[in-house]
């Protein structure tokens, strides 16, 4: 049997049926920021969805994520069997990415789209909307949001826009929450408590993945800027380790430079926790003398020590290093994902869940844990770039080797 909504909190029914209540259907726009896991992606897409059906037919719509992927992950599949459900009629042509909707004889077009960059408004450019929808719009780039706004040229469209908060200096924090009233916005905040199928249990799980300001954003809902050490949490007392571990898997991290250090870590697992067991460290301005890709390499076989590393994963900008530890086939190469503060919140949860060790022998990464520290200066979330290398490789190993989607799940009230 498909899903069926069973229980709502009062901020979910408003997302859903604002459009048709008199003393909200005035406004263009529905803003939902605010916890994770809160319940408003889903009850605003169903919103979104029931709004377009009953106000129009024939017509174009857009649903918008950061990526098309995580758009079909935390909108589309979870979204279509409650609507069906409901009785309405889905053909999805994933290779068009396009969903054709049709209820009461109605039938409309849902395009689907990723605005992951810059380059991504092109996508949407020349098209005619009679709305659009934004998941996680604190994620995409202004030009994309803008470009998909000015599509909405038909009469009655609105605007529908969900995301957590981000740093206060956001461009869609000052320029539309906070402009609410001039932009003739609805603006819901969500807190936890307004999703009633999130137990208690749940809830403190949430609470024990995130610190500092990624805790005042997700679990709290604040607009908040960080500040101070990026990772409050790391406690040498419970994070460090003396002696030897025996693994069953070996993964290696670098963070390769020239002018600037490089720095490899040696990954070992061993009962479910991922222990760095050795590391290397080299800077050329504290030795005098810069290293070639070849010493490097070297330098990466002996921190392997004859064991059976599964991949290094190593900085997508290091090209030539790259080629370099091709050329020997030794070791699969993986190129890492360099989004900075996604990996930032991966390393954050890892730590404060226990699942990262690290040997008293790797007095580099240790002395960067200390220095580590957001930058004050840029007004959005950077850490200042001077004693991150370690902390780089780190990253690269954490967004490689863990699940990134684990703290992305649904949870909503269901009937099955």
């Amino acid at each position: 049997m498909a899903a069926m909504i069973t229980e709502l909190s009062e901020k979910q029914r408003l997302t859903m049926k604002w459009w048709s209540l008199p003393e909200y259907s005035g406004y263009d726009a529905i803003i939902c920021d605010g916890a994770v896991r809160s319940g408003k992606t889903l009850s605003m897409s169903l919103g979104f969805i029931t709004w377009a059906s009953a106000s129009f037919s024939d017509s174009a719509f857009a649903l918008c994520g950061k990526t098309i992927t995580s758009l079909r992950r935390n909108v589309i599949t979870p979204m279509i069997p409650m609507i069906k459900a409901y009785g309405f009629h889905i053909e999805e042509k994933v290779s068009r990415n396009y969903l054709d909707v049709t209820f009461l004889g109605r039938t409309n077009r849902f395009y689907l789209f990723g605005g992951k960059d810059e380059g991504s408004a092109s996508l949407i450019q020349g098209m005619t909307l009679a709305g659009v929808f934004f998941d996680e719009v604190a994620l995409m780039p202004r030009s994309f949001v803008e470009q998909a706004l000015a599509r909405c040229s038909v009469k009655g469209s609105r605007m529908w826009f969900n995301c957590n908060p981000d740093n206060p200096s956001h461009w869609f924090y000052n320029e539309w929450i906070k402009k609410s009233r001039e932009k003739n916005a609805l603006c819901i905040h969500f807190t936890m408590d307004d999703n009633p199928s999130l137990s208690e249990k749940l809830k403190e799980r949430y609470k024990r993945l995130y610190s500092g300001a990624f805790y005042d954003r997700f679990v709290l809902g604040k607009w908040t800027a960080s500040e101070g050490v990026v990772y409050p949490m790391f406690d040498r007392k419970k994070h460090v380790f003396s002696g030897t571990v025996e693994c069953e898997k070996f993964v290696i991290s670098c963070d390769y430079g020239t002018v600037n250090p490089s720095s490899f870590g040696l990954w070992g697992l061993h009962g479910g926790v991922w222990h760095r067991l050795r590391e290397y460290y080299y800077s050329s301005k504290r030795e005098g003398v810069p290293r070639t890709d070849e010493e490097h390499y070297a330098a990466l076989e002996e921190l392997a020590e004859g064991k059976k590393i599964e991949k290094v994963i190593v900085d997508p900008s290091a090209a030539s290093f790259i080629e370099c530890i091709k050329r020997h086939g030794k070791f699969r190469v993986a190129k890492a994902d360099n989004d900075v503060v996604k990996g930032i919140r991966q390393v954050s949860s890892a730590l404060r869940q226990g699942r990262l060790m690290f040997s008293d022998s790797c007095t580099d990464i240790l002395r960067e844990f200390d220095l580590y520290r957001w930058s004050e200066k840029t007004g959005a979330d950077a850490p200042i770039k001077e004693n991150d290398h370690a902390m780089d490789d780190m990253r690269y190993f954490v967004a490689d080797t863990f699940d990134s989607h684990e703290d992305d799940f649904f949870a909503f009230s269901v009937a099955r």
